[in-house]
This record gives C-alpha cells, structure tokens and sequence, in this order.
C-alpha cells in the first residue's frame, strides 16, 4: 500500500465531505467485474482489498480510496491474423476488394465474437484526500492515470476542485542550480546519483545518468552548454528518497529505515490493522513532506 508515485494536485476550495458521506458518494459506481461484451469495467473497491467492503478507509483525518480497472485483453496479432483470413475469404466470395470502411466493420464483428472469451486483467490505483492540508495525493506514475481516478472522482460528487500542484519558482530552475552551484541545495536535502538532463530548444538533446556522480566535470560540461536538469534523485532528511520530475511529480518514491522502523515498532493483529499502521504513517510523513517540497520551490504560485 505505500505510495511509490506522488501526482500531486491542490484543493482550490475546502474538501466538505467526511468519510461517511463520502462513501455514500462512492457506493452507486462500486467495482463490477467486466461483462461477456464488455471491454473494461471501472470503479471503486476497498482500499484494503479481501473481504473488506469499506470504500473509505479513514485515519487521523485522511481519507484513503481505490480505483480498480479491469481489462479484457485480446492480442492486436490474433485479432489482424483472424481479420486477414475473414477478408480474405469475403473478397473471394464477392470478388473484389473491400474497402476500409467495410474492413473496419469487420474487425469489430471480429472483436465482438472474441470478447467473452478473453482474458482480463484489473490494476487499482491509490489515492488519498488530507481535507485539513488540502492535498489531493494519487499514487500514479503517469498524468493520465491519475486523471482517471479524478475523472472518476469527479463523476461521483459533481465536481471535484483541484488543480496540479503550481510552485512560484520552476523545477527545472532550481534543480539546475542545485548541479550548478552545490551550496544553493537545501540543507535537508542530498542530491543523489541519478538525473535527466534536456537542451531546452524543442525536440532537444537528452541525457540520462544513473549511478553518476553529478558534481563530476561531464556533468558540468552538459549544464555549461545549456542542459537542464528534468528529472533529479534526491534524499529528503534520510526520510524519503525519490525522483522529483519538471511537473514536481515525485517517481520511485522510497520510505528509507527512519520511518520503516516506526513501523516494525508497532503491532498490528489483523490485515485491517496493520493497513491501518501503514497509512497513518504514511500519511502523517507526507503531510510534513509536501509543504516543505513547496516551500522549496519558491512556495505555491495560487494565480
């Protein structure tokens, strides 16, 4: 359950729902599994998973909820193998060629016939609403699956106002600076061996480092010549540690053993519990993370 991808988005209003009504908002879009004909089935399942009905799962005032997607899948070379026989076969049966229209038509026959008897797979995404900080935070590693999950959201309470998280000073700026001039990193942070450098003319170069040391002189040579840096490892306190991106979307996000630690420490009886010990810490590192992540880059830009 521990978040490893922040897609980090603002409240531009109080969240007014409590955990209760805001089950009730969920319930009439809970999961279904897919149908013979159908090729995905979407909504809402327990966070917990297993025998767990709960939609909402709340501790210390956070609200945690999952999105779960099934898929139907049918490889894209069984069904051009299946097509180019039937087309073949109906153009010898009136022979001429077919046009694209009637190709295409035949190919959602095709799709139609094979449906119930695919395979399907479900992925669930996680996110969590901190209502007192205003943070509306999604575990998703791309723009578009996050938007799925608000889209979603959105459908379910009539309107859902948050925005992408806006810093007054540019990732990409500051974290340049940081390759540039090693003093202007924040104290509480360490810059790891890790970083994404890219021409800042369109269509530019692009230059990946992994297991690097940035301070050495290619490095510099590639900032000199107007590189900038788009992606950056970073340690946080020896707390957290995670790819920061030029969207202030944090990838690969790991809980390093000061926090581990206070969850070995505690003792949990059950699934539900030990859930529960999991997203309290969770929650609570991240709620004195964030601001301080924006305070770093300059602060929120609300315009």
């Amino acid at each position: 359950m521990w978040f490893k991808n922040l897609a980090l988005y603002r409240f531009t209003e109080p969240f007014p729902l409590a955990a209760d009504e805001l089950e009730e908002k969920l319930a009439d879009k809970r999961f279904t599994p897919c149908g013979s004909q159908d090729e995905f089935s979407m909504g809402w399942t327990s966070p917990i998973g297993g025998s767990v009905e709960q939609l909402i799962h709340a501790s210390n005032g956070f609200m945690m909820l999952c999105l779960k997607k099934e898929e139907k899948v049918i490889p894209a070379g069984v069904i051009n193998e299946m097509l180019q026989d039937k087309v073949a076969e109906k153009e010898q049966q009136e022979a001429r060629k077919l046009s694209k229209k009637e190709r295409s038509a035949l190919k959602d026959e095709l799709i139609f016939e094979l449906l119930p008897r695919a395979f399907s797979f479900s992925k669930r995404t996680f996110a969590y609403i901190d209502p007192k900080g205003g943070w509306m935070v999604v575990d998703a590693a791309s723009a578009k699956k996050a938007e799925d999950l608000l889209s979603h959201l959105r459908k379910c309470l009539g309107s859902l106002p948050v925005v992408p998280v806006n810093t007054v000073d540019k990732p990409v700026t500051i974290m340049t600076q940081w390759l540039v001039d090693n003093a202007t990193t924040p104290k509480d942070l360490i810059v790891e061996d890790e970083c994404e450098l890219r021409s800042p003319e369109e269509d530019g170069s692009i230059v990946r480092c992994k297991r690097h040391n940035l301070s050495l002189p290619e490095i510099t040579n590639h900032l000199d010549s107007g590189k900038q840096v788009i992606k950056l490892a970073v340690n946080w306190t020896d707390r957290l540690s995670f790819i920061v991106d030029e969207n202030l979307a944090i990838k690969r996000l790991k809980f390093l053993d000061l926090i581990q630690d206070q969850v070995s420490d505690t003792d949990a009886e059950d699934e539900v519990a030990r859930f529960d010990v999991d997203f309290s810490i969770m929650s609570l590192e991240l709620s004195n993370f964030l601001p301080r992540l924006v305070e770093i880059f300059g602060g929120e830009n609300k315009l």
